[in-house]
């Protein structure tokens, strides 16, 4: 099977006290060598200003990765199916809460797609199918152990 690869960098500023905490979070994601992504601590995890609100979060990006690989095997599967697709937007959201173990995750990830057809949309049993498909199909949901729940718009 294929092997995905990304690049995690971070480096210190002068003037921060790594040893008391306070050190800037910032980093970035490179894929390929190509894309360059400011990452950062969530602000709702570190206190400013040690965290950028600028920049994607691991929850973010975890959130993220769940909608993209669901948005791409939907269209897929609607594109077999005949069904044409002209947009996709979803607002993705994560749950983060504390399992009974006491470990903080994110349990729970909706999708709220909203589609756009071509001159024909799919019926609601149809929708529902292409839905189904799409997220036994993704790879990132096949992942992990999040709840996933597709809200279509």
């Amino acid at each position: 099977m294929a092997k995905h690869y990304a690049t995690i960098r971070w480096f210190s500023s002068p003037g921060e006290d790594f040893a008391k905490g306070q050190y800037s979070r910032a980093h970035s994601w490179n894929f390929d060598g190509l894309a360059n992504v400011a990452a950062s601590a969530s602000p709702h995890i570190v206190p400013m200003p040690w965290a950028n609100p600028d920049a994607v979060d691991p929850e973010e990006g975890f959130v993220a990765s769940v909608s993209s690989c669901h948005m791409l095997f939907f269209l897929d599967f609607a594109r077999r199916a005949g069904v044409i697709v002209t947009s996709y937007d979803d607002e993705a959201e994560g749950e983060m809460s504390q399992g009974s173990d006491g470990k903080t995750r994110i349990t729970r990830i909706t999708l709220r797609p909203r589609i756009a057809y071509g001159d024909v949309a799919p019926t609601e049993e149809m929708l529902e199918d292409l839905h189904h498909k799409a997220h036994e199909a993704c790879f990132i949901a096949n992942s992990i152990t999040s709840e996933v729940v597709i809200e279509p718009r």
